[in-house]
């Protein structure tokens, strides 16, 4: 079984390990208590929220069944090699735990709060439809010959494959919208820290095992980084370059309806009669 060369480093993976699980599971608070404060879910959408669910889900499959099932650790271990680490650990179990809890109060949220005209498209629909069926069917493939390293290695495909669709519904209704309120801009800089961290704790095994194995052998781990990275880079160029006037006008907007009140004189309730 591998074994950490350094002491320091080892120290840093797990720093920075939970430090990037800290930061994604900080992360889905800020729309949660943005909606809850609104009572509307206006602006966050909805298939965003589906798709982060499926994807949660998968992640969650993979992170528990490679960190807790020793058959799938030994299994992984004879493709990579006996001297490889697990590229999974417990921060990662926890992370997609709370992920997909956290994940179905935002979805209730959607149910029981003012959200408009939007509605789950069918594209979204077909979508999540067909990773169950996929996963159905892979299980089936997988149960008579017990591949279940390439079993969850579908699931670690799958949520790569969510990962990098689920934001660009939320950043095409953006563009559409022509602003970002309603979109938590805390809940992507929380993202970007995890996502940078979670390279990083890669990056540190990587150096204290001379070797990028970790990279390759848990390639959706690797690419869950990249892709937020991207897509977190984006919302803060809608939040911050494109739409800032949109928002700081909403904000004049609301001051003024608070103050108009106490603005209005008897003249003026008298033409607005007229009117």
């Amino acid at each position: 079984m591998a074994s950490w060369n350094s002491i320091p480093l080892e120290i840093t993976y797990q720093v920075l390990g939970w430090l990037a699980s800290f930061s994604w599971t900080l992360c889905f608070y800020p729309q949660l208590i943005l909606n809850y404060t609104k009572k509307s879910v206006v602006g966050l959408n909805f298939d965003f929220v589906v798709l982060s669910l499926t994807k949660y889900s998968s992640y969650l499959v993979y992170n528990a069944a490679l960190f807790f099932s020793p058959v799938i650790q030994r299994q992984y271990r004879e493709k990579y090699g006996y001297g490889a680490m697990i590229p999974v650990a417990a921060n990662d179990v926890a992370f997609s735990i709370h992920a997909v809890l956290i994940t179905l109060v935002v979805a209730f949220q959607v149910f029981i709060y003012e959200r408009g005209s939007q509605k789950l498209s069918k594209t979204c629909t077909a979508i999540t439809s067909a990773v169950l069926v996929v996963a159905v069917v892979c299980i089936i493939i997988s149960w008579p010959n017990n591949s279940w390293l390439w079993l969850i290695s579908v699931f670690n495909t799958m949520q790569v494959f969510m990962t990098a669709i689920k934001y660009i519904p939320q950043a095409v209704m953006n563009f559409g919208r022509k602003n970002t309120e309603g979109w938590s801009i805390y809940h992507i800089l929380l993202d970007l820290l995890g996502a940078l961290t979670n390279f990083a704790q890669m990056g540190v095994q990587s150096i204290d095992q001379g070797t990028f194995v970790n990279f390759y052998g848990n390639i959706g781990k690797t690419l869950l980084s990249l892709e937020v990275v991207f897509f977190d880079l984006i919302f803060i160029f809608q939040h911050y370059v494109l739409y800032p006037s949109k928002r700081l006008e909403n904000y004049s907007k609301a001051g003024a309806e608070n103050t108009e009140p106490l603005m209005t004189s008897s003249g003026d309730s008298s033409q607005g009669e007229n009117v």
